[in-house]
């Protein structure tokens, strides 16, 4: 009888435990990485659990399973006839379900038993198509990275062959490239630059739009990327975005440097797998300026707000229907003439400026599945960016604001893609596309000269133009350790009639189950900025040609060798060497150092007759030590050396504006579970410790002509020493210190974020002070703290 009490009361213990564990469900959904045809059948388990905790995908391949406890999991995925694979790490909390949508690859020799290999996702690609220059990276990444701010950009810039241009912008330099070379990608369609306060043709901006919290595992390419991308030369952003819970309605609520933020997400309907997933943002900054902060901008402080959304519509016959699209509305104001800290402002020259931005985007997306062996892929989608500008200048001798320039650029966008993907079997893969995209603009600038006493115009355009875009490419898997991807595109301007055929290729080798090498080959073209064809020159009083309006497209050569080392299930080694031949690049008619490689978000301006006779040159090599997040651990090392060279029409080669030779990153956090043996928990606590350094060589620069600044009574450039000079080497220690807490129903993180830690006054350019006739040093961020709080329920 004793016994049977002992029993019983033991048995009640261990439940009443098990009801105090917190738990989670996992869903998602399964399917072929290259027909995309959904998988029934596909063994999923948690891996470690006990009791085993496991499920099978259903005939349209959903699967889920219910009660898995909170925390970090690694969920494995097996299948007859296909390569078995291995998500580690996924972080499991209690205010929000995971949902893990799988790939699977098609073994090309079929085996009897299934031996299941733990593999990193973040080894393979998104776009199977790319054999080099290419991470896959997950959307928790931008949210631990220490001085990431929840921007995939910012985010991007602890890769290798990528730096920021400077502190307070998030433009990407991708092996010494022009930022202005980077093609951003949504859900398959080219999309304007999607940042607030970014400029028409530029890529950058001080906040990213992009919402991470709508986002899910995207690729990031730094060069020779695969066919199916056009119209860049430096680099890819392939963003996706993820579906919302199509059981169950969830919340998000955050607020940081970033914004106010509002999330939700959940099914539309009861009866199907369709869902709504929606995000709405506000600015804090004018709440932290009034408190002290210093964002840089001196007393100017930055408005802005946007929405993200999309809704995500299976059938069961016609295929899955999405609607996606993201809005927002941004300004600032940076005046000299009433501020005391001029001096210090980053953006500001003795300037006034008035800054208005809207961008919108709104699309469609209809995937349908053939049968098995096939699918078809259409977006629709139109979006409108528009810039308006005043700039005053300040007089020397009022300091008063004087006329200077006026801006007034709006670009619709509409475009169209549709792509066919056919599998004939595990062995060959063939993709194709056409996309067009055409612009309507409506593009008008000019500036005071105070010689003439009136305006000049600089840009003037009211009309349409289109770019069209064709490609295929062919993968074929020789064997399970060689495939050979080849390609083509070809993208044609109706303005002129530019046009360039493009070949690209790849291979890649596994030598063994641990090292791989691989080699990649492409042709690329881009267009100039769109405002660069209809700059206008002025021929005699009131009359104007465009001399650009004939433009060829830039191009350039990229050739890259890679080698990677699986060290051990947590950690790789990779290193890539690249050459890079730019040419048909943008110079001045005249003789001149000026070309269009050194755009970026400290250039202004260009000349007024352009011709395609620029070349340059990139070259150099990188490294990457990498553990994945294991038991709380993981780091990121990388390093490259590199040079960026250019000539122009005076016959001088030359260090482009972004050649800092070299850079090295260090990125990596600990995260530790509080309380851990402690049974009966109510909450679910942790700690985390991220941190980040930067070392880089530092920003070129052109030296300022210091007589010839007094006797002009502003700045100078000496252009016959364009970019000889550098700045001392840019250093920055970050740090972010976060509390977690999981309940019951919701999860709760409190963080913060410092960045600059050591106070490093990293030079950002020079220019020329007309009251005290010096040249003065103008300097990056100082300490910059940014604290955080999110909820999700």
């Amino acid at each position: 009888m004793h016994r049977f009490i002992l029993l019983l009361t033991l048995s009640l213990v261990a439940v009443s435990a098990r009801a105090q564990q917190l738990t989670q469900t996992i869903r998602g959904q399964v399917v072929d990485n290259q027909s995309k045809a959904t998988l029934p059948g596909v063994n999923l388990l948690v891996v470690g659990s006990s009791p085993l905790l496991a499920a099978s995908t259903d005939e349209n391949g959903y699967y889920v399973i219910n009660d898995v406890p909170i925390g970090r999991i690694s969920l494995q995925a097996s299948y007859i006839g296909y390569e078995p694979f291995v998500v580690n790490n996924l972080e499991l909390t209690s205010g929000k379900e995971l949902v893990v949508n799988l790939e699977l690859a098609e073994q090309i020799v079929s085996m009897d038993a299934v031996v299941v290999h733990s593999r990193e996702n973040k080894m393979e690609t998104n776009n199977e198509m790319s054999t080099v220059s290419t991470r896959q990276f997950t959307i928790e990444e931008s949210m631990r990275y220490a001085g990431a701010r929840n921007d995939v950009s910012r985010m991007a810039q602890n890769f290798a062959g990528v730096r920021g241009a400077n502190d307070a912008v998030n433009d990407i330099i991708i092996r010494g490239n022009s930022p202005v070379g980077l093609l951003w990608r949504l859900e398959g369609i080219d999309i304007p630059n999607p940042n607030h306060f970014g400029d028409l043709g530029n890529t950058g901006g001080p906040v990213s739009m992009l919402n991470n919290n709508v986002l899910t595992n995207s690729d990031f390419m730094t060069g020779a990327f695969p066919a199916e991308y056009g119209n860049g030369l430096s680099g890819v952003f392939d963003l996706r975005m993820r579906n919302g819970n199509y059981k169950k309605h969830e919340f998000i609520g955050q607020v940081g440097l970033n914004g106010f933020e509002l999330g939700a997400e959940g099914p539309l309907s009861k009866s199907s797998k369709a869902s709504y997933l929606v995000n709405y943002r506000y600015s804090t900054l004018g709440i932290m300026s009034a408190i002290g902060i210093n964002f840089g901008t001196g007393t100017a402080i930055p408005y802005y707000q946007d929405i993200t959304w999309r809704l995500n519509v299976p059938t069961d016959k016609a295929g899955t229907f999405a609607f996606f699209g993201m809005a927002g509305v941004s300004s600032i104001d940076l005046i000299s003439s009433t501020s005391e800290d001029s001096v210090d402002n980053i953006y500001n020259n003795d300037l006034d400026i008035y800054d208005r931005s809207k961008v919108g985007l709104a699309g469609f997306t209809h995937q349908y599945l053939i049968n098995d062996k096939s699918y078809t892929r259409l977006t629709l989608s139109a979006s409108a960016t528009v810039n308006s500008d005043i700039v005053d200048s300040i007089s020397s001798e009022t300091f008063e604001p004087v006329d200077f320039y006026r801006q007034d650029f709006t670009q619709y966008r509409l475009s169209a893609n549709f792509m066919y993907k056919l599998k004939l079997n595990a062995r060959h893969n063939i993709q194709a596309g056409v996309r067009g995209d055409m612009f309507v603009i409506d593009l008008v600038d000019s500036m005071y000269r105070a010689q003439l006493d009136r305006y000049v115009t600089l840009t003037a355009f009211d009309g349409n133009t289109t770019l069209l875009q064709a490609y295929v490419q062919y993968q074929y898997r020789i064997s399970e350790q060689l495939a050979f991807t080849v390609g083509l595109h070809d993208q044609y301007l109706t303005l002129n009639g530019s046009n360039a055929i493009e070949p690209r290729a790849g291979l890649k080798y596994a030598i063994n189950d641990v090292n791989s090498v691989s080699f990649g080959y492409g042709l690329h073209s881009m267009m100039a900025p769109i405002s660069t064809y209809f700059k206008t020159e002025e021929v005699m009083p009131g009359v104007y040609i465009t001399p650009n309006d004939s433009l060829d497209f830039i191009k350039a050569h990229h050739i890259v060798l890679g080698y990677d080392r699986q060290l051990s299930p947590t950690m790789r080694f990779r290193s890539e060497v690249y050459y890079q031949q730019l040419f048909d690049v943008l110079i001045d008619r005249d003789s001149s150092s000026y070309s269009i490689l050194n755009t970026g978000s400290l250039t202004f301006g260009s000349p007024d007759f352009l011709v395609n006779q620029g070349t340059g040159k990139n070259y150099g090599a990188e490294v990457t030590l990498e553990k994945f997040l294991d038991k709380g651990l993981y780091f990121l090392f990388t390093g490259s050396l590199y040079q960026s060279a250019y000539i122009a029409s005076d016959d001088i080669e030359r260090q482009t504006a972004f050649s800092g030779n070299y850079v090295v990153n260090f990125v990596g956090g600990k995260e530790f579970t509080l309380f851990a043996d402690r049974t009966g928990q109510k909450t679910k606590k942790s700690i985390v410790f991220d941190t980040k350094l930067t070392l880089a060589g530092g920003q070129r620069y052109t030296p300022i002509d210091l007589e010839a600044s007094i006797l002009a009574g502003e700045t100078e450039y000496d252009w016959d020493r364009a970019f000889e000079e550098q700045f001392k080497d840019y250093f920055r220690w970050d740090m972010r210190l976060a509390f977690k807490m999981d309940g019951k129903h919701t999860s709760q993180e409190w963080a913060f974020d410092v960045q600059n830690i050591t106070n490093r006054q990293n030079p950002l350019y020079q220019r020329y002070n007309p009251v005290n006739q010096q040249v003065n040093t103008i300097y990056q961020l100082g300490v910059f703290p940014v604290p955080q709080y999110r909820i999700t329920f």
